[in-house]
């Protein structure tokens, strides 16, 4: 898996990492979302852990990624050690969701997680990943998303 062991599990906001749920917070209030934290149909977490092969041992690299889906938004904010986490937002009726081991890229960097499509950018359209583990709540987020997206059409 690209080197990566990930691991996801369902929160609430309020049990998510802190800087993780703050930086959320902000974003919603910042771009004046609203209570979508109530709203929320899916919230989780993922540690994602890789190590790095370096001249004297191995160091330990790890990114945490907070998800919160609601009807009409998905949610998102990455953390790596030391780094302010970064928070991006798309609307569920702007993008597509791909399972990022159906893709073409699969074959080249074995991975687990999704590829959003459709993400405004300055120079056009983008996209994001978003690594996600084996447990039950990568899947019911998988779902989940899938089932706001055809909702939200």
């Amino acid at each position: 898996m690209a080197g990566y062991l990930r691991v996801t599990r369902e929160c609430t906001l309020n049990s998510m990492q802190p800087a993780l749920a703050t930086a959320v917070r902000d974003y919603m209030a910042q771009h004046d979302l609203g209570d979508v934290e109530t709203a929320a149909l899916f919230c989780g977490e993922t540690t994602s852990t890789r190590q790095k092969k370096r001249l004297f041992g191995k160091k330990v690299e790890e990114t945490s990624t907070g998800i919160l889906l609601t009807p009409k938004w998905l949610i998102w904010v990455t953390e790596q050690e030391n780094e302010t986490p970064t928070v991006l937002a798309a609307r569920l009726r702007t993008i597509q969701v791909e399972d990022y081991e159906q893709s073409a890229m699969y074959k080249m960097v074995q991975d687990s997680g999704i590829n959003i499509s459709g993400l405004p950018t300055a120079d056009g359209i983008g996209t994001a990943f978003i690594g996600l583990g084996p447990e039950p709540a990568a899947q019911k987020f998988r779902d989940t998303l899938r089932q706001a997206i055809e909702a939200a059409g």
